[in-house]
């Protein structure tokens, strides 16, 4: 779940799953039996909190693997990170308050005028962001974004808690990675940068004499994972429903439906956004971001947090470089600027240009 837009309440679809849940909305355990041995049983117990009881069970069905076709298993998350307060209720109006208030990070008001009752224990949290003229930022508070009606130490905790438990579960999918020589690459993009298409031409190249496989994340469809699968690559889709990444649970029943070979290299496409995958580790070796010259050169200063912890930067489509206005040494600066140590490769997966430099940076990969 990201703090802010709430993207672990909904559902995701992994294809091939057999496993089955049963929920509750108070609390439930679950555990997961997969065809391997992990030394160690995996054991997740959530504590759900609602206002209403309504108790609600979900059996999985199996994929059908007499039809030859692999059917949709729907996995509810129902995650509730408000210590039972899953409702809120607000009442009153907030006014606004000087500029004094302002640069001391919060206040709380309403507007006596209209109100002839309190209701202290309903008031708002008000989180005042940084005015700098006639712009907004809400980024400067103590969690670095902003959720209504939630004070920034209950944001940082639920982001403390989320990432928390995602880190022990990525640590434990890159012990696997690496017991079996592994070369786990995050590619992270906004939507329509070329992501597919760049997998998709360096599987035709590559996959004869390495082993790959192909993780795709999206919202919805299996659009992505039947491209790749039309060159002969064995790929999974995953997806994640209103979720706007994946997470380590999410590539680890992936990984492991996938059956991947020792010495292989293992793609995981994430969901177009170059926002919340920055703060999500799959227990990947790199994450590589994926920028197309239609974008615009200021990327990775709009989005500095995944140009930070990326390892690479792609730059793709230069072959509409002659139609734009694109700066390519403005957009290497910049990515420069925010991480010092970045590598970049600007190519295009339609033409082939630059690619041979894009296939020697992941043999290098594979040698380290």
């Amino acid at each position: 779940m990201c703090t802010t837009c709430g993207c672990g309440e909904g559902e995701r679809r992994i294809e091939g799953d057999e496993h089955a849940h049963e929920h509750h909305d108070h609390d439930h355990s679950h555990a997961h039996h997969h065809g391997h041995h992990h030394g160690h049983d995996h054991a997740h117990t959530h504590q759900h909190a609602h206002a209403h009881h309504h108790p609600h069970h979900h059996a999985d069905d199996a994929m059908s693997e007499e039809a030859g076709s692999p059917r949709y298993v729907v996995i509810h998350h129902h995650h509730y990170h408000h210590n039972g307060d899953v409702h809120h209720h607000y009442h009153g109006e907030s006014k606004v308050v000087s500029k004094r208030s302002v640069e001391q990070g919060h206040a709380h008001a309403h507007d006596d005028h209209h109100h002839d009752h309190h209701h202290d224990a309903h008031q708002p949290v008000v989180f005042l962001p940084q005015v700098n003229g006639s712009d907004l930022h809400y980024g400067r508070g103590e969690a670095g974004t902003h959720a209504p009606g939630m004070p920034q130490q209950r944001l940082l905790q639920i982001e403390m808690d989320v990432l928390s438990k995602n880190n022990a579960l990525a640590e434990h999918n890159r012990e696997h990675f690496s017991a079996q020589n592994i070369l786990a690459l995050n590619l992270v993009s906004s939507p329509g940068s070329g992501k597919t298409t760049l997998l998709t031409q360096t599987l035709d190249r590559i996959s004869s004499h390495v082993p790959c496989a192909v993780i795709e994340g999206d919202q919805q469809t299996t659009n992505d994972a039947e491209r790749i699968r039309a060159t002969g690559v064995s790929a999974i889709q995953v997806n994640t429903g209103k979720g706007c990444h994946l997470d380590a649970q999410m590539v680890h029943d992936a990984a492991h439906r996938l059956q991947l070979t020792d010495n292989s290299i293992l793609f995981i496409e994430n969901v177009g956004n170059l926002v919340c995958p920055a703060g999500f580790d799959l227990g990947e070796r790199h994450k590589v971001a994926v920028l197309s010259v239609t974008e615009g050169e200021d990327k990775p200063l709009k989005y500095p947090h995944m140009f930070s912890a990326a390892a690479l930067m792609i730059i793709n489509k230069i072959d509409l470089l002659p139609y734009l206005d694109f700066d390519l040494d403005a957009c290497i600066a910049y990515a420069r600027r925010v991480n010092p140590d970045i590598q970049v490769i600007a190519l295009s997966a339609r033409s082939g240009e630059g690619m041979d430099e894009w296939f020697a940076w992941l043999e290098a990969q594979q040698c380290a």
